[in-house]
């Protein structure tokens, strides 16, 4: 081969090595934008005041064995395959649909704000109060907390609706940042469980170090994954959706109690 056609042939090589490299830059340049596009547009959510569920169900994706065992169904759940949790009087004129997750920082927010209230007007029989709860920040952030926390609210749920209640709200009152999965530690979810006078009986404490409720967390999980909410926390009234968040904070007891009257009169 002449110089010539060497020198050709080395000049085209280099060429294709070139515009190779600019695609592969170019390629990353466009994961990158996608990855940092789609992680804003989940900051952008949270910042609105919604933790969005995406992804589908956690399930029992962090290898919890206890999570695979047989299916045992808290005393006093009720609903679609017992796995909704109804506070208040069975005749009450109306149902608030609360849909949560134990990690999510805006549920606590409402919870801890307005969550008083809520409950004084099931206690008074303005409505039944039926809560829906989720699991799917597990797999949004990682760990098993959402998992583990609901797990050991069906034990409470088994020992009583008002035990149950009382828990909910000592877990929201005491929620860890949601990158921590502190809530993933039974032993720290038992301690919780100490705040709520009569609930540690020698039954609960088994049933939460056992995870005996685990495969009813990845129903309830599930059915809440089969409805049409797509975020936490959601409230409805009588199926009309409230908005019980406003530019990212919870709306006032008074709030709160006006839009109960808008709805239910």
């Amino acid at each position: 081969m002449s110089n010539t056609r060497k020198t050709a042939a080395k000049t085209n090589a280099t060429e294709r090595m070139r515009a190779a490299r600019a695609q592969a830059e170019r390629s990353d340049r466009i994961r990158r934008r996608v990855v940092v596009g789609a992680a804003s547009a989940a900051v952008l959510a949270l910042a609105a005041g919604v933790a969005l569920a995406v992804g589908g169900s956690s399930g029992s994706g962090s290898g919890d064995a206890a999570a695979n065992g047989p299916l045992v169904v808290p005393a006093n759940a009720g609903g679609p395959n017992g796995t909704v949790i109804t506070y208040g009087k069975a005749d009450a004129p109306h149902t608030l649909e609360v849909y949560e997750d134990f990690r999510c920082p805006f549920c606590e927010q409402l919870e801890t704000t307005t969550g008083a209230t809520m409950q004084q007007l099931a206690d008074a029989g303005t409505y039944k109060i039926e809560y829906h709860l989720a699991t799917f920040l597990d797999k949004n952030l990682g760990g098993k907390g959402s998992r583990t926390a609901l797990a050991a609210a069906g034990a409470a749920l088994n020992e009583g609706v008002d035990k149950f209640k009382q828990f909910h709200d000592v877990l929201y009152a005491n929620q860890p940042d949601e990158r921590s999965d502190a809530f993933g530690d039974v032993n720290h979810v038992l301690d919780l469980a100490g705040k709520v006078p009569g609930l540690k009986t020698d039954g609960f404490v088994k049933a939460v170090q056992d995870g005996t409720y685990a495969p009813w967390a990845a129903k309830v999980n599930e059915e809440f994954n089969n409805s049409d909410v797509t975020g936490t926390p959601t409230v409805k009234l009588d199926g009309k959706k409230l908005d019980v968040l406003t530019g990212g904070k919870a709306v006032s007891p008074e709030q709160f109690t006006a839009l109960v009257k808008q709805v239910a009169g």
